[in-house]
């Protein structure tokens, strides 16, 4: 371990601690220097910003039937609006990421264009007929600006947090669940071909008003910062909150380039697990509401059961980020995708027995395991690789949803028309399960088969140059 002598920088000076490994940590300026304020806020309004956009993909589906109406689409057209949505989505965040560690793209400016596009994809769908103007406006446009803002939120939250990423993570991420929890319930029910324009139009407003007044403070820290009051090779007796979250989820050893990454084969791997978990948890999104109605239950179950999937989606996103630092991120993740595996057969039997309540407690399941397993993999990537190249990194494993969208709500749609809602609803849980299976060959790239842990209570650094 090397300690380099002090360096003057604009927020104090800091000093560079480098262990036997080689990872540098940059120690010594605080968050109030380099922010002017706590970074607690570089939680908060990435999770403000995460919540605004949480109404282009999980209340879509509360609103497809009165766009079908009013502009005289098929299911399959709408279906595909969300889809190109989801593909521009995710397919952004590899050059936002990219753009973003390069230095070209600054978070503040990702998300004051992520609120100028957001606000035409929803006046693309309220003022244009023609589908292909709603899937270039929504689709694209919509899809792009929601990109920018989800990249830069959950990799600048890695970055202030790297010694909890877990919870802060999860929690951020949550944001991009439950809020269209109230745009759920608008869209069951007070919304229709005459007042459509008008409630699309105000929605797109907010999102843009909203992410618009959270750039201004955007700020990521300084390459290899590490929060000075947490010693990145040793903690104290007095901190063994994260000791027991360094020992369960260990830093990387160094800061791997996108290459050296995929080298590994482990980014390729939460690659995959990403395209099927993702898939999976969009197809639940895209018809649970749809198949409600189709056996007829009430729109007040419908809905009821779109906004819990929504509400426990992202709740369960913080939950279980919570849970990774006590557990470990690979055993959440697997405990979560079994969660998501067997609630579509949950789901599928409470529909088919016609029983309401047991369809909102499976609901409960689904959204629980649709959503926790984002933070999983939001947080194991910077785990595994580092946080320098964190938004390239975890850009390219989160680019897998471009293909989960096709499969998830496109292709879904073609799986019901061909085998109907249970044999859409047993395929979507038999390859979750597939996925639980291949989860148990991640391994930290850095760390030995038999797991090298952190000790969690040894002596403070001394901080003599060595």
């Amino acid at each position: 371990m090397t300690v380099q002598e002090p360096i003057e920088s604009p927020y104090g000076g800091y000093h560079e601690v480098t262990d036997e490994k080689g990872r540098v940590y940059r120690l010594g300026e605080s968050d109030r220097a380099i922010l002017g304020h706590s970074r607690k806020i570089m939680m908060w309004l990435p999770w403000v910003a995460m919540f605004s956009i949480s109404v282009f993909e999980y209340a879509y589906g509360s609103a497809e039937d009165v766009l079908s109406d009013a502009h005289g689409w098929t299911q399959s057209n709408t279906f595909w609006i969300l889809s190109v949505w989801t593909f521009f989505q995710a397919g952004v965040s590899f050059p936002t990421g990219w753009l973003r560690e390069k230095g070209y793209l600054k978070p503040r400016a990702a998300i004051a264009l992520g609120s100028g596009l957001s606000l035409l994809g929803f006046l693309a769908i309220s003022h244009f007929h023609n589908v292909w103007m709603a899937i270039l406006g929504f689709g694209v446009l919509g899809g792009v600006g929601s990109g920018f803002v989800y990249s830069t939120c959950i990799n600048m939250t890695g970055k202030w947090f790297p010694e909890k990423r877990g919870f802060t993570t999860g929690f951020v991420n949550g944001g991009f669940a439950y809020g269209a929890v109230p745009f759920i319930f608008v869209f069951n029910f007070a919304f229709d071909t005459s007042n459509y324009r008008t409630v699309l139009d105000l929605v797109g407003v907010y999102v843009m008003l909203v992410l618009a007044a959270c750039a201004w403070f955007f700020k990521d820290p300084p390459k290899n910062w590490w929060p000075s009051e947490v010693d990145p090779l040793r903690r104290s007796q007095a901190d063994a909150k994260t000791a027991r979250a360094l020992a369960k989820n260990p830093p990387a050893d160094r800061q791997y380039t996108p290459m050296e990454a995929i080298r590994t084969g482990q980014l390729p791997l939460i690659w995959v697990l990403l395209v099927i978990t993702a898939g999976v948890s969009i197809f639940g999104v895209s018809f649970q509401v749809p198949f409600a109605k189709d056996v007829g239950f009430g729109p007040l179950v419908a809905a009821n059961s779109a906004g819990i999937l929504s509400v426990i989606n992202g709740v369960g996103r913080a939950v279980v980020g919570w849970l990774s630092d006590r557990w470990g991120r690979k055993t959440s993740l697997i405990f979560v995708i079994l969660v998501l595996g067997f609630s579509q057969f949950g789901v599928m039997w409470a529909g088919n027995i016609h029983s309401e309540w047991l369809f909102l407690v499976f609901a409960f399941f689904s959204g629980f395991g649709g959503g926790a397993f984002y933070p999983m993999f939001a947080s194991l990537v910077p785990d595994y690789f580092g946080e320098n190249n964190n938004a390239t990194n975890y850009g390219i494993a989160y680019s897998g949803k471009v293909v989960s969208g096709l499969f998830g709500s496109g292709l879904g749609s073609m799986v019901i028309d061909a085998w109907g809602y249970n044999g859409a609803y047993t395929t979507a849980g038999v390859i979750s399960l597939v996925a639980a299976g291949l989860a148990l060959f991640l391994r930290h790239p850095g760390l030995p088969r038999k797991k090298r842990r952190i000790e969690p209570n040894p002596q403070p650094i001394s901080r003599e140059v060595v």
